[in-house]
């Protein structure tokens, strides 16, 4: 019981406290023995008379009471106020070497050590936090990375696709000269708009970074834009792409780059699934602009109409070269940093059919 309760007022007391309660135990228990260690000698030098060896043994006694009082206080104040949490900042210390910080720890004590343990536990959940946060950057980095990658394709295959145009045509003398130099002016945007997305790309963290900058324009000469493109790449897949248009005459504020981003992602993909053809549908319906495109291929599977605007969902295709599944993502989040938002669902004659507005 005596134990118990020097335990309990133990952990209320710090450890200048708990010392200066220790230092009063021992010296009263010093005293106390040295008292009988004195009734000793006496009773000694009763029995034997005055000898030389009486008060050797007698200093000898107390001193050994003393030191051994000293180190009993000594291994006291370790084994109840230092032991246990000195084991807890061990472990810890052990585990988090090994770069293991999913534990906690904890010491039901008021003294400077449960404080020290404490702090200690406030450091390591600080610490779970900026690594698991370096982790999300790397893994957003990565996943950029990815999208910046599959991004450049679509671009890079419309320019690809002017430049085999002109290869196959200008000699021949089949363009005229104000042909050849529209050609040469929408090829110049192309690479206008892959040197500022490469340098956007360079300066943001993750895809919700990207910035919008909204310019006031006139619908047609953008949708022709945007026609032009989709052309190329449906060409390149051998198939055709029709386009229609509502409100033709409205004027639009929007991010072209951003649009013609999300576009080319969703014409790219309707051209990968479609049979023979893609179509595209605009239309300026209120405060935003809405893009409809569709295809005659097989439309999307029940998974893939939950799943497909999911990063890196590619459903049964799985040539990574090709298709990294991220067009649909891309196109989700930027519509939706853009004040819009996008939308999966079949055709009702069959076919994939994807909706995408901008806030405008």
């Amino acid at each position: 019981m005596a134990k118990l309760v020097n335990r309990l007022l133990l952990k209320r007391l710090n450890l200048l406290q708990s010392s200066i309660l220790l230092c009063i135990l021992t010296l009263l228990a010093v005293l106390a023995i040295i008292t009988v260690e004195f009734a000793w000698a006496e009773n000694l030098r009763k029995r034997f008379g005055e000898t030389d060896w009486i008060l050797p043994s007698l200093v000898a006694a107390v001193l050994l009471t003393v030191a051994a009082g000293i180190v009993s206080m000594a291994v006291l104040l370790y084994r109840w106020k230092l032991k246990r949490p000195l084991e807890i900042l061990k472990q810890a210390s052990e585990k988090i070497s090994a770069n293991d910080l999913s534990f906690s720890i904890s010491y039901d004590s008021r003294d400077e050590m449960g404080e020290l343990i404490a702090v200690f536990e406030n450091m390591r959940s600080q610490l779970e936090k900026n690594l698991k946060a370096l982790w999300r950057s790397v893994e957003e980095r990565k996943q950029l990375n990815a999208i910046f990658a599959h991004d450049l394709r679509t671009p890079l295959s419309v320019l690809k696709g002017y430049a085999e145009f002109l290869e196959t045509y200008f000699p021949e003398k089949k363009l005229s000269e104000a042909k050849v130099l529209d050609l040469i002016h929408t090829m110049n945007l192309h690479i206008v708009r892959l040197e500022n997305y490469a340098e956007a790309m360079n300066s943001i963290q993750k895809l919700e970074d990207v910035p919008v900058h909204r310019d006031r324009m006139d619908i047609l000469p953008f949708t022709a834009m945007l026609n032009n493109s989709a052309e190329q790449m449906v060409r390149q897949s051998g198939k055709s792409f029709v386009f229609s248009i509502e409100n033709a005459n409205a004027e639009i504020n929007l991010d072209a780059h951003v649009v013609m981003q999300v576009f080319e992602n969703l014409v790219a993909n309707a051209a990968r699934y479609a049979t023979h053809q893609v179509n595209a549908r605009y239309v300026i319906r209120g405060d935003s602009m809405h893009i409809t495109v569709t295809d005659d291929g097989p439309g999307f599977s029940e998974e893939a109409l939950d799943k497909a605007a999911l990063p890196f969902y590619r459903g049964d295709m799985w040539d990574a070269t090709e298709h990294r599944g991220l067009g649909l993502y891309v196109c989700k989040v930027l519509s939706e940093i853009h004040d819009g938002s996008l939308q999966v669902e079949n055709g009702p004659h069959g076919g994939g059919c994807v909706t995408v507005s901008f806030g405008l």
